[in-house]
């Protein structure tokens, strides 16, 4: 029997002055030219994964985001189970790589953390059906959806809770892949310790379900970035707290909360 390819975790990283486009395998991170929206071949040149710094691995079009969509974390902020998923945006300018810092705002009071599946939208569509979603998928990544807890309850709408620059740590990869096994776990550690733990299958609407209703009145575009809800467990953070989101299969999202 054939052995089976591993899937490919396409990333953008910085060493030695120059960034370039790569894919992570087991140690090491091999340089490709191209980006997975358009094709990309290997070149024979590859680096430690220690010696590099991640990028994000590419800059979405658009972020929608989707709330409430873990029955844990709809109790845990006595909340209502939403009807339909709930959708809101978050500012493309709040993107940051892996191990770049979480600014904290001293005056905006609680900021929490919130790990969540990013999923990556590979080619435009409209009305798209559920029984169809996943040919719109060309991968998925992690976010952290970092957000200003007391303005967005103050506001009542969340933009600017969830839009500060620095609120949306992505990457380190993107794992191409139509779909994600519903088993696969999501996890948050603050400073070590578990906080969130999840598998997809927890989910109140799933991936398809949330890409056909956000296509029903937007059209879903290459490069747009579904962050897809974060369970329950979500805290405050503070600086000098080190949080990283963990997907099976993709990696490890960290960062350091700084001033």
């Amino acid at each position: 029997m054939a052995k089976k390819e591993p899937l490919v975790r396409y990333c953008r990283f910085w060493v030695d002055g120059r960034t370039y486009s790569g894919k992570i395998r087991d140690n090491s991170v091999d340089i490709v030219e191209g980006d997975p929206f358009t094709g990309f071949s290997p070149i024979r040149l590859s680096y430690p994964i220690d010696r590099v710094k991640f990028l994000p691995p590419f800059m979405p079009k658009k972020i929608w985001c989707v709330g409430r969509n873990y029955l844990g974390h709809v109790k845990e902020l006595n909340n209502e189970v939403p009807k339909e998923p709930l959708i809101f945006m978050k500012s493309v300018s709040a993107i940051i790589g892996a191990n770049d810092f979480i600014r904290i705002p001293e005056w905006a009071g609680r900021i929490d953390y919130e790990g969540e599946l990013a999923v990556i939208i590979g080619k435009a569509g409209h009305n798209i059906k559920e029984e169809d979603a996943f040919d719109y998928v060309l991968g998925y990544s992690i976010m952290n959806d970092v957000t200003a807890r007391e303005l967005q309850n103050s506001d009542g709408q969340w933009t600017r809770a969830k839009s500060f620059d620095t609120f949306a740590p992505f990457g380190p990869a993107v794992l191409i892949t139509d779909k994600m096994p519903e088993e696969a776990v999501i996890s948050t550690t603050l400073n070590g310790k578990t906080v969130q733990e999840a598998s997809f299958s927890q989910m109140i609407f799933p991936i398809p379900r949330l890409i056909s209703h956000i296509s029903r009145f937007a059209t879903l575009e290459p490069g747009d970035v579904i962050a897809s809800g974060t369970p329950q467990g979500v805290g405050p953070m503070k600086v000098g707290d080190l949080v990283e989101v963990n997907i099976e299969g993709i990696g490890s999202l960290r960062n350091i909360c700084a001033n």
